[in-house]
This record gives C-alpha cells, structure tokens and sequence, in this order.
C-alpha cells in the first residue's frame, strides 16, 4: 500500500552512537499510536535554502534545472525545487517523537505550491498533527504543515498521512484501502503526448513521460545519509531487518520525481498554482527503474487562465506495476 518515511533508526553495535541518541532523544515520546495527542502540535523550526540543499536535491532527483543552478523566470533568482521541502516538511515529527527504533509508512502525500523559496532565503517550517485513526490493524496519524517565506508569504503546504508503526516488508505493497477516484494508469492509444501543458490543453492529452533510475547513493542522500541517520532507504542491513531485501526508494522522493514532471510541463505556473496529491501503493527498490507520467482530465477556464487537471502516476518498468498513483492540477494563462 505504501512507501516507508526515512525513519531514524539507531545503530545498536556502537554503543557510543547509541548513547548520542538517547541522549539526543531524551524527553521526546516513544512513536506509538497511543501516544498521539489530538491535535499535537509539533513545533516550528526553520531552515536556509543555501546551495548545498538545493544542489543535494538536485543529485538526488536528477534534476539539474538551470532555474535551480543558474537563474529563474522568478526576478532571475535561483530557486529551489517544487518539492524541495517536502522531506522537511514529513521530518517535523522528530521534534517531539523519538524515532530512533521504529519504521513508519508514508501512505498518502499532498502538496499546495504557492511560491518558489530563493536561494539563501530562511523558510520556516511548522507542523501539526491533526487527526488520528485505526484501520485494518495499524494505526494512522494526519500532519498538516506549512513552510512560510521571510516575507510572510506561503511557500508551500502539506497534508500527510502516516502509518506510525510497522513493518515494512509485511506491508509493503498490499494496496490501497480506499479506491476512491481511482487512478488506473491507463490511457488511449492514439492519446496526443504534449511536453507542455498550454491553452490548447484538452482531455485526454497525455503528459510526455519522465524516466529515472533512483541510485543507491541518491536513496541515501535524500533519506539522510549525511546526518549518520540509518534507515531501510540508506542502509542495507536495516532494509534486510525491516523484512526487504535491498533499501527502497522513499515515498517522499517518488513525490518529487513527479512535482518535476509537472513543473516541466507546465513551467513556473505549477510553482505558484500547483497542486499534486498521490497514494502510495508499492515500494519502488534502488535501481529499478520507472516512468512518470500523467492524463488531463479537465480544463476550466478560471480567472486567471485555464486550470487543467490530471491523473498522475508512476509505474515501474521492470513489471509495469503501478506504484504511486494520484491527482494534479495547475492554473497556466489562457494564452
């Protein structure tokens, strides 16, 4: 059904290490679904998009867009990618739960994008915990999180739905429990393919495909890596301990192979009008490769232009399986 969150995991053979977190975890509570205090908030923490981040992300993602290393249609200043903070965003958990133990299962992922943040801009991040509830044994929790400009204005917002506590290798995969609006991945043969999402977007225009590879070293890097945090995305023996039998790839980065095909189809628009909301149904290992693509399903004309909605998803090319499925749309001008 889903795609594992880069839960921290401690590393019980370096007793050094293992004393570093607990004593970095002191005071924080046990991820336990008993535990969830409704609504919870998380707190607020904020962060600089310098070059490292958004050159990590560019590695991780393949995505070496000039806007993000050069200059963009936004005043000509360097900007970070659409989904540049969603990672963050899903983190914000760690700062009152202690996640060193355990594997949670990033179910369902949506994203608003309001405005691009800019290079050396401080973000601030804040996240909520909003709802929680059971279903076919596991216990579910909702985050609600926003990332705000230094100007007050909105970055983007997020919606995200959690397993808090599993395994991975037992549930990965077993599909959706609500097949509502379902995606099916399918489309008409003789379907037009467009590179752009313009004013002569009409239904049943097909989105021309995004193929990628997700590396080890990029799972790695994204699912922190560098911060010596161990998880069944960076590490093969957690991967093998969480019943997998090679590290795969995180939900979260799935989410912005996606965001990257819609800003480039639909160019900066979807960096201030977009919206993608996509389910996870089956994990994705390192090195299998995929394609991403979409269906428009509607065009409204609105004030500001036409907003053209979709289908959107990812297959993987190995069995043609549908691993990531969900919903997109975006405002581009009328002409």
């Amino acid at each position: 059904m889903t795609d594992p969150t880069s839960r921290p995991w401690r590393d019980l053979t370096d007793p050094r290490r293992a004393e570093a977190t607990d004593r970095l975890e002191a005071g924080l509570k046990e991820p336990e679904f008993e535990n969830l205090e409704i609504p919870e908030e998380l707190g607020t923490v904020q962060v600089v998009i310098d070059d490292h981040k958004i050159k990590r992300y560019a590695f991780t993602h393949d995505d070496h867009s000039s806007w993000h290393l050069n200059g963009s249609p936004f005043e000509g200043k360097r900007i970070g990618h659409a989904a540049l903070l969603g990672n963050d965003l899903v983190q914000l958990f760690t700062l009152v739960y202690a996640a060193s133990q355990v594997v949670g299962y990033h179910t369902e992922e949506q994203m608003w994008f309001d405005s691009p943040a800019a290079l050396d801009e401080v973000v601030t991040l804040h996240g909520t915990y909003t709802e929680a509830y059971r279903r076919r044994g596991e216990g579910y929790v909702v985050m609600e999180a926003t990332a705000t400009g230094e100007d007050g204005r909105s970055v983007v917002r997020h919606r995200g739905v959690e397993i808090l506590k599993t395994t991975p290798g037992a549930i990965g995969g077993r599909g959706s429990a609500l097949p509502e609006r379902r995606v099916t991945g399918e489309v008409p043969k003789d379907a037009r393919v467009v590179d752009t999402l313009g004013s002569d977007a009409r239904v049943g225009d097909v989105l021309a495909p995004l193929h990628k590879t997700v590396t080890a070293e990029q799972a790695a890097v994204f699912s922190r890596v560098g911060e010596y945090v161990r998880n069944i995305h960076n590490d093969i023996d957690v991967a093998r301990a969480g019943g997998l039998r090679v590290p795969i790839v995180q939900g979260q980065q799935q989410f912005g192979m996606l965001a990257q095909l819609l800003t480039l189809r639909s160019g900066p628009a979807f960096l201030t009008s977009g919206w993608l909301r996509v389910k996870f149904l089956a994990p994705l290992k390192v090195f299998e490769p995929f394609t991403s693509t979409g269906v428009i399903t509607a065009v409204t004309p609105v004030d500001d232009g036409l907003r053209i909605d979709l289908e959107v998803w990812v297959r993987r090319d190995t069995d043609n399986r549908l691993i990531t499925a969900g919903w997109a749309a975006v405002t581009v001008p009328a002409s």
